[in-house]
């Protein structure tokens, strides 16, 4: 009778473990930015751009590829990737399909822009599915799996341990963008407060001036 009473608490904490587990794997796949699939309408004339903020030392990894339905056409599209100090890091034109990748640099906005090479298209808006992978997302599991033989739980093991690093670092930068902000917050309401206090400095110099002109001129005229 013991023997079966301590089996089933055995399990119930099996069975726990196994919820705690599940739920931190699907917070953590909440919080862990993955790839993402965008679609794009292209307009005939105009440009289309996708942002994404990114700290630096990030591995970013997208392709891009146009989707059409009427086959007598072939669009052509141009693509231009940038930084957040306007570095080009990616710039195609007349192509169909393309991909890019690179490691950030500096933290900030990575914007790719897309528009539709003339005549090409018809005066139709054309359609581009963009794949868009950053950070833990473009790691290729397999062939880690493959190099350091991990399997099953091991294998999951380490995902783990990815998502964990990314959620980390991304709550430090965030920390630090938060401490930058605070900072610029504190240096704009110093200055605002020492403009406030020149600008009453002036308005009572000025005041002052007047009055004294004032007293002056009616002294002047004989008025008092």
């Amino acid at each position: 009778m013991n023997t079966i009473v301590k089996f089933e608490n055995s399990t119930k904490k099996m069975s726990a473990k196994m919820r705690h587990g599940l739920t931190t794997a699907i917070l953590l796949f909440i919080l862990v930015p993955v790839g993402e699939a965008i679609w794009l309408d292209v307009p005939t004339t105009g440009t289309k751009c996708v942002s994404e903020e990114i700290q630096s030392n990030i591995v970013v990894l997208a392709d891009y590829i146009i989707i059409s339905e009427d086959h007598s056409l072939k669009p052509t599209i141009s693509a231009k990737v940038t930084s957040p100090y306007g570095n080009n890091l990616h710039h195609s034109e007349n192509v169909t399909h393309g991909e890019f990748a690179f490691t950030t640099k500096e933290s900030g906005n990575y914007i790719a822009c897309f528009w539709a090479d003339a005549k090409s298209h018809g005066n139709k808006d054309v359609s581009i599915n963009v794949e868009w992978k950053t950070g833990i997302a473009t790691k290729d599991w397999a062939s880690i799996a493959k190099r350091e033989k991990l399997e099953g739980v091991e294998l999951e093991i380490r995902k783990l341990e990815g998502a964990v690093e990314a959620i980390h670092e991304n709550l430090i930068y965030l920390r630090n963008k938060e401490a930058d902000m605070r900072t610029v917050s504190e240096k704009t309401n110093s200055r605002v407060a020492w403009c406030s206090m020149m600008s009453l400095g002036i308005c009572i110099v000025v005041s002052g001036l007047q009055v004294a002109y004032l007293k002056h001129y009616f002294e002047k005229k004989k008025l008092i």
